[in-house]
């Protein structure tokens, strides 16, 4: 870290702090962080990136609101507690090796209120290291009392609405734990759905062996099941049935609604060629198959080969071996693309060599959906389209056959934080918020309505989450978090505590110096929703009335910051916590959506030790390196992806700024050049603004600093002799660092105070585009002139010959008048055949058509913002490369010829196009 850094670090403690003024506010948030481990430059990014915007408002005269909390409700600092408490070493590996916790603090990592208040406190100083401009005083962990009383008040709220139910429902389940779970409390799977699988029934002697499905329809063409020879499966009873069932789904069928009994043990090789019998199939034997995993479901399995690859390319394989070869599919769906069989069509047509193909689970989904979507049964099944038959069977199934639901992960690993597997549990005295509701769905899809969400194409996911949002557990035995106000035996748990807390910052440095007790439901209600009276409440109305007023000052917020990845929860419930809750006006505005993280081209992740931390980062490339490259390297809501060399570079980059300001503090003179310099800083501004106005921090950048750079580059090149510096560089130096003081606030501090700025360039105004130094006329001069240097040069490198004069031709105005005519018109090719019924085009015949041709071409190369330039602003060709014969002579150091193309016979000449010469070298 360099030492200026530092320096500004401790300056700026308390100068974020944001009380309601008399400007307009904006008010950004972030998902607060789970402070259970170091923070790695993915948590950099999520936070970089709000900082970067709220610093943009606050220096576009906004009263900015950027506050941050500690979430540490549920159990995952429990079960870290508990897991270093047992010795279990690789959480102490990464605790004492990766996260350099000292040993005398992971010690006291048995109790779980250690591990919260280091990580918490260690949060804040590489947060404030990072330059983050948060205003600190609204601190607060998710255990606070206040906090509680808080979401006491919700929760009354929300069971007064009826949004709250009791009820049995499948939840992610921990038995070690004892405790529901969610995504949060995830070692493994934290993407994990819970799938409904219908068993379906096969009888052995006086057993039942079940076997899960989400295609009941296809039971009709069960030709066999498949039975792992090698496990050794449990004679159970199940609510007084015997069935089979391997150990695994013996414990899982146990955890949902059913009496489980042991009966004994039973080898997988024991029923391989017995006979099973299902009245849909008929009879059916039993054959072996190793791929059948005991952890899935049942852990034996129906096959339908024909509709079914796997199954289909599993008996093919037993039948090679010149087993089994009586089998033959039962052939139940016709599909349009498909033959009798669309599983053997499938298989054969890709060239499946064996089940162990890795193709074999892309082209099992393909024929899947294909079914599903197109499906329709064959006359002697009903003949009816396949989504209706699984509907329909299912009911026969559940209600006249013996089935039953069996609920299982449609991934093979979930385990929670504490080390212990995780499971479906049917928990029937659970706590739900009844996100099923169809009416609070409407009314959230219809707020949506009203949200910028950035980028907008996850909109579209927000609406498929709504949807597909069902009744969520809220509730659990343990951990961490306050208590159900009306059932004190459960905890809300922790995704169902975290959608609010919005409201609870624009309040809370003054809540947490309140006394807890006094903060009654009451007290909420006229604070959040102004019901009631100031009056008569256990706090005084002067304090109950300016939590009101700073309250209605900050909210609602104008931005949300959060990963895509919480769309399917977090983000959502908070659409419908505001929604149950507050009056339309107070509803939130605005949510960007951040991409994922990469390191080296690979997922981040703490766990499995591929991160860089973002102390480290700091310390070794500066706070400025880490925030310009976070936010620079792609766009907010992009992956991004942490390459050490691009992070150098970037260094290099702020190096060169710093280097470019200063040289120019002592610089002087004035040169023609200059009036461009500082016409093109106007069009930076614009556009940076534009980018930053759409969140488009890259883009942003792009203006702000590489093209700012690059321009430089070129100011350089046409200043005269050996000057390198001039006044114009100065005089652009006071809104570049303005510019990038957002994106590196740090170096933009230094150079402020050294070009004599007033005060913190970060209460500093944004630049403002003064257009009356915008000269379009030379800007695309120079640009002609740039771009006919460049070609120049790659002639030159092409070229055998020691090159002795340089001709460049200059087109004739007809061709001008082509480019306009293309450039304007909607349908580029037609325009062609438009401009030949000219009378003066037809008489220059082939010459006119090719020309248009080229210019079409030309055209299409060029970036569109030139093109209409070219278009809109009028300049002499000649005049502006006869104005810098004496660059371009001592650029090439050859005699420069400028020869209109009308003039010449060269048939180079010919070549000659707008805003491209043709060039001769000789």
């Amino acid at each position: 870290m360099r030492e200026y850094e530092k320096e500004y670090r401790d300056a700026w403690s308390h100068i974020f702090e944001a009380d309601p003024g008399e400007a307009d506010k904006f008010y950004v948030n972030v998902a607060y962080p789970y402070p259970s481990g170091a923070m790695h430059v993915g948590h950099g990014r999520t936070y970089i990136v709000p900082d970067v915007i709220a610093r943009y408002y606050r220096m576009r005269g906004k009263h900015v609101l950027f506050p941050m909390a500690f979430h540490v409700t549920g159990t995952p600092v429990i079960g870290i507690s508990r897991r270093i408490a047992n010795g279990d070493e690789k959480t102490i590996k990464l605790y004492r090796d990766l996260y350099r916790v000292p040993e005398d603090v992971l010690e006291k990592f048995v109790d779980p209120d250690e591990i919260v208040r280091y990580f918490s406190s260690e949060y804040e100083r590489i947060m404030r290291n990072c330059g983050l401009s948060i205003d600190w005083r609204r601190r607060f962990t998710t255990v606070y009392p206040q906090y509680s009383k808080f979401i006491e008040w919700q929760y009354l709220h929300l069971m007064e609405g009826n949004h709250v139910v009791r009820g049995a429902h499948p939840v992610k389940y921990c038995p070690q734990c004892d405790n529901p779970v969610g995504d949060h409390d995830l070692l493994e799977g934290e993407k994990a759905e819970i799938v409904k699988f219908v068993l379906i029934m096969f009888k052995w002697n006086d057993f039942l062996i079940p076997c899960a499905t989400l295609r009941p329809e296809t039971t009709y063409g069960v030709t066999n099941l498949w039975i792992n020879p090698d496990v050794i499966y449990r004679k159970v009873l199940v609510d007084g049935q015997k069935w089979i069932l391997s150990p695994e789904a013996a414990k899982k069928i146990g955890l949902q609604d059913h009496v489980v009994e042991d009966l004994g043990e039973i080898k997988g090789s024991e029923l391989v060629d017995q006979t099973v019998s299902n009245p849909f199939c008929g009879e059916v034997p039993v054959l072996p198959a190793t791929f059948v995993d005991p952890n899935m479901a049942t852990g034996i399995v129906m096959s339908v080969p024909a509709h079914a690859p796997f199954d289909y390319i599993a008996l093919r394989d037993l039948q090679s071996a010149g087993k089994y070869t009586s089998i033959k599919p039962v052939p139940l769906i016709v599909v349009e693309g498909y033959g009798e069989c669309p599983a053997r069509d499938a298989v054969e047509r890709s060239g499946i060599k064996d089940q162990n193909d890795p193709g074999m689970e892309t082209l099992t989904q393909e024929v899947y959906s294909a079914e599903f979507s197109g499906g329709r049964m064959l006359p002697q099944y009903g003949g009816k389209p396949v989504k209706v038959a699984r509907e329909e069977f299912s009911q026969i199934m559940l209600e006249q056959h013996g089935s039953h639901v069996m609920y299982e992960f449609d991934v093979r690993n979930v385990m929670c934080r504490c080390g212990g597997t995780v499971y479906v549990r049917i928990l029937k005295d659970q706590w739900f918020l009844q996100y099923s509701d169809p009416v609070w769905k409407e009314a959230v899809h219809e707020q949506l309505k009203e949200i910028n969400i950035v980028p907008a194409e996850v909109r579209a996911e927000f609406d498929r989450t709504i949807d597909w949002l069902n009744d969520w557990a809220c509730t659990r035995r343990v951990g961490l978090g306050t208590k159900l106000p009306w059932d004190k035996n459960w905890l809300v748990e922790p995704l169902s505590d975290s959608t609010i807390y919005m409201a609870f910052y624009t309040i809370a440095h003054k809540l947490i110096k309140l006394e807890a007790a006094k903060l009654t439901p009451e007290v909420f209600d006229y604070i959040f929703l102004g019901k009631g009276s100031s009056e008569g409440l256990p706090l005084d109305k002067e304090t109950v009335e300016d939590l009101r007023s700073e309250f209605l000052y900050w909210y609602p917020y104008d931005f949300r910051f959060s990963a895509k990845d919480l769309i399917s929860n977090h983000l959502t419930f908070q659409l419908f916590h505001h929604k149950a809750l507050f009056p339309k006006e107070l509803q939130p505005r605005g949510m960007v959506v951040f991409g994922m993280g990469l390191l080296e081209g690979a997922k981040m992740s703490s766990s499995k030790g591929n991160v860089i931390l973002l102390e480290d980062a700091v310390e070794e490339v500066g706070a400025d390196t880490v925030r310009m490259f976070l936010v620079g390297s792609a766009e907010p809501w992009q992956d991004f992806d942490w390459r050490r060399e691009l992070v150098s570079s970037t260094r290099k980059q702020i190096e060169r700024f710093i280097n470019n300001v200063e040289d120019s503090l002592e610089a002087d003179g004035e040169y023609p050049i200059d009036t461009w310099l500082i016409s093109r800083m106007q069009e930076h501004i614009k556009n940076a603004t534009a980018a930053m106005n759409s969140f488009q921090t890259r883009q942003a950048l792009q203006e702000a600093y590489f093209a700012i750079e690059s321009d430089l580059k070129w100011y350089r090149k046409r200043l005269p002799g050996d000057v390198r510096q001039s006044a114009a560089v100065n005089k652009i130096s006071d809104s570049w660092i303005r510019l990038l003081a957002p994106f590196i606030p740090f170096s933009a501090q230094k150079l402020w105070e050294e070009i004599g700025g007033e005060g913190q360039v970060a209460f500093s105004s944004w630049p403002e585009p003064d257009e009356s130094l915008i000269d379009p006329s030379l800007e695309l001069a120079e640009e002609l002139l740039s771009r006919t240097v460049e070609d120049i040069d790659s002639i030159m490198k092409l070229i055998q010959i020691e090159p002795s004069g340089l001709t460049l031709f200059i087109s004739p105005d007809w061709k001008f008048s082509i480019f306009e005519k293309i450039s304007m018109a909607d349908n580029k090719g037609k325009v062609i055949s438009e401009i030949m019924k000219d009378e003066d085009m037809r008489k220059r015949g082939k010459s006119a058509t090719d020309a248009a041709k080229q210019i079409t071409n030309l055209i299409h190369r060029l970036p569109p913002e030139v093109v209409e330039r070219i278009s809109s602003v009028s300049i002499d060709e000649e005049e502006v490369f006869e104005s810098a014969r004496e660059f371009i002579e001592k650029e090439f150091g050859l005699p420069l010829n400028i020869v209109p193309a009308e003039e010449s016979t060269h048939q180079k000449a010919q070549q000659a196009l707008p805003f491209k010469p043709a060039i001769v070298i000789e």
